[in-house]
């Protein structure tokens, strides 16, 4: 796999201009990216400077990250505060993302997109209003191990780290999910599944697999 060096402003740039050229894969209105990456790829960042490339653009964007769509604290803890497999397995509420996300954005959808449920900080609903996305606009998703729920993503990004680059970038407190990140790569291969990598061990130095297919 070959890597070429690029700014992360060039990048933006080509996936704002790829976007723009596509075609929803589903026929409806609205054309779904992912941002896909742990914690240390820091996803929130990436997929900020691509929506605000897309704003530019003239596209409405709204973006949703899955951090608002964690389960309920008696559900994450179920088998422990600190077990890999929960994490992987348990602490996001897939359900919720397909009902309040994808499901109004499919052909013939209302368009009314929820773009938090659950703040962790209180174990509660957040009670965010509802956000029309108007046809021709762009969900935006980012957030950990988004390729392995077969949502319907038109185009997807993989901010990759090395072992080492992530060990590195996790907080002390989190570094019992490194597991489950293993665990994403061996099952899902998100590099391979992504139509596009980025290699960030170094952020300041970020580097590209180009757009596949092209």
């Amino acid at each position: 796999m070959q890597f070429e060096a690029i700014t992360w402003e060039r990048l933006t740039d080509a996936l704002a201009d790829h976007l723009g050229g596509l075609t929803p894969a589903d026929g409806g209105p609205w054309l779904k990216a992912a941002v896909d990456g742990a914690p240390a790829a820091r996803t929130r960042e990436v997929a900020g400077r691509l929506a605000d490339a897309l704003r530019l653009r003239g596209r409405t964007v709204v973006a949703v990250g899955t951090e608002g769509f964690l389960r309920p604290a008696s559900l994450r803890y179920e088998f422990g505060k600190e077990d890999p497999d929960s994490y992987y397995d348990g602490w996001f509420d897939i359900r919720a993302l397909w009902r309040e996300v994808f499901g109004p954005l499919e052909p013939g959808g209302s368009g009314r997109v929820l773009p938090d449920l659950w703040n962790p900080a209180t174990d509660r609903a957040t009670r965010s209003p509802y956000v029309r996305l108007p046809a021709g606009g762009v969900l935006l998703v980012h957030g950990p191990m988004l390729l392995r729920h077969w949502f319907p993503f038109d185009l997807t990004v993989h901010v990759r780290l090395s072992a080492g680059a992530l060990e590195r970038g996790t907080d002390a407190g989190a570094k019992w999910t490194l597991p489950a990140f293993a665990r994403y790569e061996r099952e899902a291969r998100p590099g391979e599944a992504a139509d596009v990598l980025v290699r960030a061990d170094d952020p300041r130095h970020p580097a590209w697999t180009g757009l596949r297919g092209q």
